[in-house]
Formats: structure tokens, sequence, C-alpha cells
């Protein structure tokens, strides 16, 4: 692809097919949570890891985590035109931009997915996107979730396991996304490996709840030597570095070749890196001097809530979008905050009748019925799998036979040797027999 019609596909994501779907909502709006005193549950977990406490399903979405995890698939696009650029820094780009998009679903999405069951699956396949995806929970405690995703056209391969770690601290519940990421493009011989950054909700007791991210993610090109390193910042004390991410384009010798800037939760753009390192000096000699005068002027505390206008990135003159979020349906708050994506996650046609396996998350009863708008009924059939779930695990420690995972297998990831979960195949040649019954 030449590179003026490469710029071009990137602000007009191309689409496979036209979408299948037509579910444009739920079927119910979420619920209020008002009337809940969530400190009165929360008080004696402050430092505690959430995944061994059983949470009442008020906090929850009508989604499983494996769910929530195939949301990193909504820029697909960004994947296909790495595969379309000749050169590697321009495919770096696109693939830190891929990284960066995989957490934009998280914007606003103040409710907590439901755990997923031992040997609880999700599959998702999206023509129009081009890929297909297959996740399984493959350990209860330390709670991991692990998934292989693929195109279409055998164009990429993308996969990853993922611990998350849940700790509450007071005013908020910090989400650390431990595990690994891979994506692979076979055509170009190119391995992608990288980590997520941490996500905080605030004002979990009182106040307004909202979302920042926050650490480094550095994603590796394992053929090249080549790396983009980047800072999800946190958000400061005015506000001013709300949702913002910053960092550079290195060679093997970690020398910079470009700079890369926005913010997760609406744009990306990729701009020289010496243009890019004078308009920080610039912005910081400008900011210091606002400190100073607000500071002579009034002393108060900073905002609970960052104001709405440190949202807009100020783009950089040269600069060139990579990547810019697609947009909320206008119902989203309505809905949990879903994107377009996530409310498809839970759809079921005709064809999916005695083809998708019975260990799918689109058939946790749990989940249908908060998503129905039952939360009597959602409450007390997640009290009965947790309890299904309890029971299976004590019956095991009097037997001889372990927990086998089905589609993943422990081991080494081949790019860097770290410890991951791999992909056994055979999920889509569909003989699901002798699974688990675990709704």
């Amino acid at each position: 692809m030449q590179q003026d019609q490469f710029k071009e596909c990137r602000l007009n994501p191309p689409l496979f097919n036209t979408l299948l779907s037509s579910r444009t909502s739920l079927p119910t709006p979420m619920f209020s949570r008002n009337d809940v005193s969530i400190w009165s549950i929360l008080k004696k977990c402050i430092g505690m890891e959430l995944s061994k406490i059983a949470m009442p399903v008020i906090f929850n979405e009508p989604l499983s985590f494996l769910q929530r995890l195939t949301e990193y698939m909504e820029h697909t696009y960004l994947i296909h035109q790495a595969n379309a650029a000749t050169d590697s820094v321009e495919r770096m780009k696109c693939v830190a931009a891929f990284a960066v998009s995989a957490v934009a679903s998280q914007w606003e999405r103040t409710g907590k997915p439901f755990n997923p069951l031992l040997g609880e699956t999700y599959e998702l396949i999206r023509e129009d996107l081009g890929f297909r995806w297959v996740s399984e929970q493959v350990s209860h405690h330390p709670p991991v979730s692990a998934f292989h995703a693929e195109g279409l056209n055998e164009d990429f391969v993308f996969h990853g396991s993922i611990y998350p770690k849940l700790k509450f601290w007071g005013k908020s519940i910090e989400a650390e996304p431990k595990g690994l990421i891979t994506l692979e493009l076979p055509k170009h011989n190119e391995a992608y490996t990288w980590t997520n950054p941490t996500c905080c909700v605030h004002n979990i007791i009182v106040g307004q709840l909202w979302i920042e991210q926050y650490g480094s993610v550095e994603v590796i090109n394992h053929k090249t030597g080549e790396r983009c390193s980047m800072m999800f910042k946190p958000c400061g004390l005015f506000g001013k570095e709300l949702h913002k991410v910053e960092g550079y384009i290195l060679d093997k010798s970690k020398k910079k070749l470009c700079a890369i800037y926005g913010k997760w939760t609406e744009s990306l753009y990729t701009v020289d890196h010496v243009t890019f390192d004078a308009h920080k000096k610039s912005d910081k000699k400008s900011s210091d001097e606002k400190k100073d005068n607000k500071r002579s002027s009034v002393d108060e505390e900073p905002e609970e809530m960052p104001p709405s206008d440190a949202e807009t990135v100020q783009v950089i003159p040269g600069s060139e979008l990579i990547w810019k979020i697609t947009p909320r349906p206008d119902n989203s708050a309505r809905f949990y905050a879903f994107s377009t994506f996530a409310m498809h996650l839970n759809e079921q046609d005709e064809s999916m009748e005695g083809v998708t396996p019975p260990t799918d998350s689109r058939f946790r009863p749990d989940i249908c019925a908060m998503e129905n708008g039952d939360i009597d009924l959602a409450s007390s059939e997640k009290k009965r799998l947790e309890e299904k779930q309890r029971m299976a695990r004590k019956n095991r420690t009097k037997s001889p036979d372990d927990w086998k995972t089905r589609w993943f297998q422990q081991g080494q990831n081949p790019h860097n040797k770290a410890q991951d979960w791999l992909y056994l195949n055979g999920y889509w040649e569909r003989s699901f027999t002798q699974l688990p019954d675990i709704y």
C-alpha cells in the first residue's frame, strides 16, 4: 500500500462486510445504584484483593470478564492497517494505537464484569471486522482468563492471558491487569508483546465515579528490536494530565524515531520527536507559571472530578492522526456506558443453536437475568453458581483427577519466554464433548 493510501485508510476504517447484528440496545436499561450503601460492604476490604470477595450483583454490568476482554477487538482495523504497511515504524504506530484502543472501552464503565466461572468460555466471530475469538477461564484462584483471536484471512494472531488484581483503597478500586498480550503478523514474520496499564475507579463511596488509567506500557517488536514506550499519565493535581498518553517509538539502540501522544479516551497522534520535545518544553514552562499564579492567589484542594475541559487533545502542528475512538451510541448512558460493540456481546441468533458450547458466557443465567432487568433473579443465580463452583472444587479434592483446561495450556510465550497460556487449537472444529456442567 502506498504511503498516502495508508494515511487515508487510517481516517476511514475499512469494514469487511456490513455489520450483521441489528442490536442497538440491551433488553432493559440499567438500574440505579443510589439506594445501595457501598461503604457498608467495602469498609472491611481496605487493602484486600477483591477477587476473593463475593460482591453483590448490583455492582455488576451484564457481561462476564471474558466478554469484557473481547472488547480489545473493537478497533481491529488497526491490525489490518499494520499488516498493510510496508515500513516497520508505520506498523509500530498502528500496533501501539491498537494497544491504546484496547483499553478505551473502559471509559466511563463503572460497572464490574462478572467473574468468570472455571471452565467458562466465550466465542465471537465478527466477519465485518475480520476476526474470530475464543477465550476460557483457565484458573479460579488466582483468576486467569486466556484468549486467542485470529484473522479470518489468517493475517494475524492475537492472544494473551490476564490475571486482574483488584484492590480497594478506601476511596477507589484499583485494577492491575497482570498478564501478557501478544500480536503476531505472519506476513512480516513479526511478533509484538505488551502489558496493559493499571485502571482505577475513583469516588467509590461518595461523589461522581470516574476512571483513570496510569502506568507504563511498552510495545516491543521482537523481530526488529523497535519499541514504543508509552506512559499513561495519572490525573495530576489540577486534572491537566487527565487520560493523557505520551511516549516515543525507539529503534533497537533506543534512539527516538518519533513521538506518540493523545488520550486513551479520545484519539492518538504521532509527530516528529524534536517537534514534540520542543512543544513539551514550552507547555511545561507555561504550566508552571499558571500553577505559581494559582498557588499565590488561592489555597485549594484539587478537584474530586477533573473538569471536563481537560478532555480535548491539544494537537501539535505537523501531527498525524493514527486512531480515534468510535463514538458511543446516544443511549449508552442508559445501558452501562456500553459501546455499540459491547451491546452485541450477549446477543444470540438462530445460527448459534446447537453450535455454541453450553459453557459460553451468553448462557450464564445470572448475566441473562441482569440483562433482562430481573435483579433479584440475577442475585440468586449468582449465589447459586458461586456455591456450585465451591462444591465442585471441594469434590475435586476427594478425586484423583485434577481440573484440566479444555482449550488452553500453560507454557512459555515463544517470543519473550514469559509464563503464558497458549491455545491448543481445535475449538472451531466444534467437537464439544465432555464439557463441564458449570451453569
